[in-house]
């Protein structure tokens, strides 16, 4: 998909930072094509850049109009539909990452006719999958994990990514979420794909390449996530990693929106190589990121140093600290 930038972000009434993810990822990997935010009273979200109406961003150059929050079960609340006919009124085009489909919308479908504006519904593919078939293939692959769902898997895999094309080692992001797709233009939002054709679609992104070439593929969910571990499963199937690194945030307890108990790095380790051999016998755990976000420096070290010396593989603070350490570990092993 291919979106007309720059964009005004719209976090509508988002209930914290984490529920603004998208727009924040595009901010921190993509920050000359966001112009500006526009929140309603009562968001809790802030992504740093000026806020703006729809008159103001258009008037400016937007030229999308990118919903950047996400909600429990991605559904369109019917309050943001009047932002959204106004944004299509000013000529700009509409891209959500929402499960609710833009154009199952009455009003907002009539403007986009009506204005010749484009709707993009960037969680739909537009194309179908075959099932997965778990045979091997060419190429290597790099999965991220996580204990919880929106600890970090997509920065991790983006900078896992930066830091082999540095090295001048062949390397591909591939996006398998909406926050993904609007930071490298392409992808599939697995969790949209019907069940049976996780994997296949896995398969498909990351598909045989080269011998040294490296997809790096972005997790989604959790294995022990109660709401989304046969997403996360399937795309472990799919993408047949040679390699996976296991992403964390340390301060919580319970996992996100539900009172599970959040899940020890060593048991998603086990997890994911149990699951993971059903199509990859000779998949390794190569690193843990740990997101510091919320741990002062001195706070962030300790936490980083313990968690290497129990766990014995590479631990870093991707955003904070750099992956060299894991790629080190990586390249040496695959």
């Amino acid at each position: 998909m291919q979106f007309n930038p720059p964009y005004l972000i719209y976090l509508g009434d988002a209930k914290d930072s984490l529920a603004a993810k998208t727009g924040q990822g595009i901010v921190d990997w993509r920050p000359e094509w966001a112009l500006g935010q526009l929140r309603l009273p009562g968001c809790h979200a802030d992504l740093g850049i000026p806020d703006l109406d729809v008159v103001q961003a258009a008037g400016q150059g937007a030229k999308t109009l990118v919903i950047g929050t996400v909600s429990p079960g991605g559904v369109l609340p019917d309050s943001w539909s009047e932002v959204i006919v106004s944004a299509i009124e000013q000529g700009m085009d509409v891209a959500s990452g929402l499960h609710t489909r833009l154009s199952s919308l009455p009003a907002i479908s009539e403007a986009a006719s009506r204005k010749g504006v484009r709707l993009f519904d960037v969680r739909h593919s537009d194309r179908t999958f075959a099932i997965g078939t778990g045979e091997l293939r060419s190429g290597k692959r790099l999965l991220t994990v996580g204990t919880d769902c929106s600890v970090g898997k997509k920065y991790a895999a983006l900078c896992i990514e930066r830091e082999l094309r540095a090295r001048d080692v062949d390397a591909d992001f591939r996006a398998t979420g909406q926050t993904g797709i609007f930071i490298s233009g392409r992808g599939v939002s697995i969790d949209a794909v019907v069940a049976d054709f996780i994997s296949g679609a896995a398969e498909w992104l990351a598909p045989a390449a080269e011998p040294e070439h490296w997809d790096v593929v972005e997790g989604q969910g959790s294995l022990f996530h109660p709401s989304f571990a046969g997403v996360s499963l399937g795309l472990l199937h799919g993408a047949q990693p040679d390699a996976f690194v296991v992403c964390h945030e340390p301060t919580r307890r319970t996992m996100r929106n539900i009172a599970t108990a959040i899940p020890s790095v060593e048991a998603v380790i086990e997890a994911t190589i149990n699951g993971g051999r059903l199509t990859s016998p000779m998949i390794r755990c190569v690193g843990v990121a740990i997101n510091t976000q919320l741990l002062d420096e001195a706070q962030a070290q300790k936490e980083i140093e313990a968690a290497a010396l129990r766990l014995n593989v590479p631990v870093t603070d991707p955003v904070r600290f750099g992956v060299h350490n894991i790629v080190d570990y990586l390249l040496s092993v695959c």
